[in-house]
């Protein structure tokens, strides 16, 4: 991991490199590596630390190639250094190879090169691939065989780009397991693990799928599988442009994405509204209406952030449909043989499309015969391409590590999704008809939030009341409960604060013990059939000197008695109001970690896109 960029064209290869490598940045990483070749010489550079140490190495250098190879690393195997740094070599140093995901037997692969002489340097994973790659050139002499016989022989998972220094106008890449695609330009082409890093220089791009090959040169590619087929690939158009990708002003990308949302939310319902018949029209999911309608249950998997809105997603299709819903986790969804049907159909969801144990979860839901639908951001993933059918959030680019708008926009859409089901299962129409017109309301509801912090800083200032504390605890019920869960973990993962969210009654069972006047309670307490209990709860908090602080329904001043601190926002359907009490505690978590010096962005060994189990 983490990210891969390579070019062959006729630019200056170094500026387009390293532009790449900046727009990769946010998945995170611990270094950085170019790999070019120059008068028909492989130049390697790697520097350990942030893009800005492998810029530095490069200023004054008179680098002239049009072709390269570059890396942002986050370390699976060895420490971050210059010397683990990606690309890898070669004994020869004619071999540069950059590389996300793991390879599992490199352990036995290096024994067995180690055997025949090869010395390596590192510790990474990754080394063996170029040794390798070089073992098999000296039996057959191709470089192309050479290249497919070493996929051959590797286990586990991999996006590659390999450079030779013998053949100075080519790139080659592979993927298994680990993303990776194709852009296709005029005079030029480029790899990518993520299409953020070709947009400014072409909107085509083609996504490898698994277990294929592909040939880079200036003027042509060619993709094939391990058979040495050639494969024919759709052209896929990005559909966002590169100013999106700009912070447009903001101080972070977090707090635009944050901001985005009133119109992130109105994408991910354009077009799917029927306020006529009080249902939403999910077209990728049309031919499946039957099986969903009739399904003995529906099980939901996810991870991180989705499985909180799969959580909320679950609640959403009970209530409304009556179909019983699981929930579980992806990375542990395929280790407990799950029972599945053909009456079972799976949803899964991902933001990137790309996460590794979700993808799992996919194909073990293939294995056993049931159907599997996907809801994701990025058009041409790997989980909307594998998946029978699915619905986009079209949230578009999300750059910070730690998820906003995407969480809401799949909220969204489990929204749309739920009354669809409800619908076809007996809801009443006039029940669907107000909540698909409270729906519509709610884009206009989370701007008014964000126009009352510009106002009076609310959030801010209780966030300088809580940055010096190292313990937090986020608490709701029912609807409210994910989002505490999701709160707790945006303040951990962008602040470092230690958080933890639960169902409020359960604060009894264990976590009441951690209450005290130095630990802060956020309480989800919104107007919803549970608001009483979420009172009493907080007077047990009270009473044992914890200090409150309440997400608030417009209108309700009796909580300010209860209360240190009050965040309010506006009326809604009870069920609806994860859409709503979301983006306080994304803001409240923004600021902590801003207060508290925290690289917001780039949270310390979080990657955007976990590709790896």
């Amino acid at each position: 991991m983490c990210g891969i960029v390579g070019y062959v064209g006729y630019r200056d290869v170094c500026p387009v490199l390293v532009d790449g490598l900046k727009r990769l940045a946010y998945r995170g990483y611990d270094s950085t590596g170019i790999a070019i070749i120059e008068d028909e010489k492989l130049l390697t550079i790697k520097r350990k630390g942030k893009i800005a140490e492998l810029i530095e190495e490069l200023d004054g250098r008179e680098i002239k190639s049009t072709v390269g190879i570059a890396h942002t690393r986050w370390a699976t195997h060895g420490e971050p250094s210059d010397t683990n740094a990606h690309p890898q070599t070669d004994c020869t140093g004619k071999i540069a190879v950059v590389h996300n995901g793991i390879i599992e037997n490199y352990r036995a692969l290096r024994k067995f090169l180690e055997s025949k002489g090869h010395k390596f340097t590192t510790k990474t994973d990754t080394e063996v691939i170029a040794h390798l790659i070089e073992e098999m050139l000296g039996v057959s002499g191709d470089f192309e065989e050479a290249f497919r016989s070493a996929l051959l022989e590797l286990e586990g998972t991999y996006g590659l780009g390999v450079i030779f220094e013998n053949q100075p106008d080519r790139i080659y890449a592979a993927r298994h397991g680990s993303p990776l695609l194709i852009g296709a330009g005029e005079n030029e082409n480029i790899i990518a693990s993520d299409a953020t890093a070709v947009v400014r220089y072409t909107d085509r791009v083609i996504y490898l799928d698994e277990g294929e090959y592909a040939i880079l040169e200036k003027n042509n590619f060619v993709i094939k599988n391990l058979q040495r087929k050639k494969i024919k690939h759709d052209i896929v158009t990005i559909d966002y442009s590169i100013q999106e990708l700009e912070k447009g002003g903001f101080p972070h990308f977090m707090l635009k994405e944050i901001y985005e949302q009133p119109q992130t939310l109105r994408d991910a319902f354009r077009g799917r509204l029927n306020i006529d018949e009080g249902t939403a029209r999910l077209n990728g999911l049309k031919p499946y209406h039957d099986l969903l309608s009739n399904a003995d249950r529906i099980v939901i998997t996810a991870c991180g952030t989705s499985w909180h809105s799969a959580l909320i997603g679950e609640y959403l299709i009970e209530e409304l449909a009556r179909i019983p819903v699981e929930t579980e986790y992806a990375s542990e969804f395929r280790y407990r043989s799950p029972i599945l049907t053909e009456k079972t159909p799976v949803i899964v969801i991902s933001q990137s499309g790309e996460t590794a144990d979700t993808l799992a979860a996919l194909r073990e839901t293939k294995i056993h015969g049931a159907k599997a639908f996907g809801i994701v951001n990025v058009v041409g993933s790997t989980i909307a391409r594998e998946t029978d059918a699915g619905v986009y959030i079209h949230a578009g680019p999300e750059i910070g590590v730690a998820s906003t708008k995407a969480f809401t926009s799949q909220v969204m859409v489990l929204s749309l999704l739920a009354i669809m089901l409800g619908r076809m299962r007996g809801l009443p129409a006039e029940k669907g008809k107000k909540l698909i017109s409270e729906l519509a309301t709610i884009p206009d509801k989370v701007e008014k939030i964000f126009e009352r912090e510009k106002a009076t800083h609310n959030i801010e200032k209780i966030a300088e009341q809580m940055k010096s504390h190292q313990n937090a605890l986020y608490l709701g019920r029912s609807y409210n409960f994910p989002v505490a869960l999701e709160g707790a973990l945006k303040l951990k993962e962008i602040s470092y604060i230690h958080a933890e969210g639960y169902p409020s009654a359960e604060m009894k069972h264990g976590p009441i013990a951690l209450i005290d006047e130095n630990m802060p309670v956020l309480f989800l307490a919104t107007d919803d059939p549970l608001y009483q209990k979420i009172i009493s709860n907080i007077e047990e908090v009270r009473s044992r000197g914890g200090k409150v602080i309440a997400i608030a329904t417009e209108g309700n001043d009796d909580i300010k008695q209860l209360a240190e601190y009050v965040i309010y926002v506006p009326k809604t359907e009870y069920i609806f109001t994860p859409l709503l009490s979301a983006a306080p505690l994304q803001l409240l978590a923004y600021y902590i970690a801003v207060l508290r010096g925290c690289d917001v962005d780039q949270p310390r060994n979080l990657a955007k896109s976990v590709t790896v189990e």
